[in-house]
């Protein structure tokens, strides 16, 4: 069963907990995860690129030169696309459909691949109070400070100057306007709700901080069967 440390928004230690196996205790799959990350970055991809057709091209709809006589092949549009300036043919058109699909047991598997490698590395963090908190940036940078989240595990802290910025994501188990609010302003912390988890985002991060109640959300969520 594997245990973490909860700490409250002073990075003080409160009492010990024991997370879901099934997510924190999970086999490290690196190649699920990494056709995860994949299947995830395709989605977000959009179609921008966009050619015209011979059907789009504004020149003349008059035929070109007369059908006989000229010695030349039969041409009646000077948009096609064999002559310059006009249409592109199989060009791409803004409608191409990047998008992957993933079986959800898959997606699960890598998610929790995901959340075990962290784990093992010391980026995750359980923290309660955090709801509390003042919606003020001074007062989630701050905190943030206290809990160590800017330094690197297994690194001994360091002045917030020195100290390296690191990405940090807040799990929240739903939407708290003041903690919205007090973490918008800081360029290295989002916030993703637990239902939204995914295998990028907890990868891209360098930590993870849940909310307590979000551990019981993502046993809701993800371990309902």
């Amino acid at each position: 069963m594997p245990k973490t440390d909860l700490l409250d928004i002073n990075g003080k230690k409160v009492r010990t907990i024991n997370l879901p196996p099934e997510a924190f205790a999970a086999k490290v799959n690196p190649q699920l995860m990494a056709q995860a990350v994949r299947v995830y970055l395709a989605n977000q991809r959009q179609a921008y690129p966009k050619t015209k057709t011979r059907a789009e091209i504004n020149r003349t709809k008059a035929k070109w030169y007369r059908q006989k006589g000229t010695g030349r092949a039969r041409h009646g549009s000077r948009a096609a696309p064999i002559f310059v300036g006009g249409g592109v043919a199989h060009g791409p058109t803004g409608e191409q459909n990047y998008k992957l699909k993933m079986p959800q047991k898959m997606k699960r598997a890598a998610l929790f691949s995901s959340l075990t490698f962290k784990f093992k590395k010391g980026d995750i963090l359980l923290v309660e109070g955090l709801e509390k908190i003042a919606p003020k940036t001074k007062e989630m940078r701050e905190a943030l400070e206290k809990l160590k989240a800017n330094h690197p595990s297994g690194q001994k802290s360091q002045s917030p100057k020195r100290a390296k910025k690191l990405k940090i994501m807040l799990v929240l188990p739903q939407v708290f306007e003041n903690v919205a609010r007090a973490a918008r302003n800081i360029k290295n912390v989002s916030l993703t709700p637990v239902n939204s988890l995914n295998t990028y985002e907890v990868l891209e991060n360098e930590k993870i901080i849940f909310m307590v109640e979000s551990i019981k959300k993502l046993k809701e969520t993800f371990l309902k069967e």
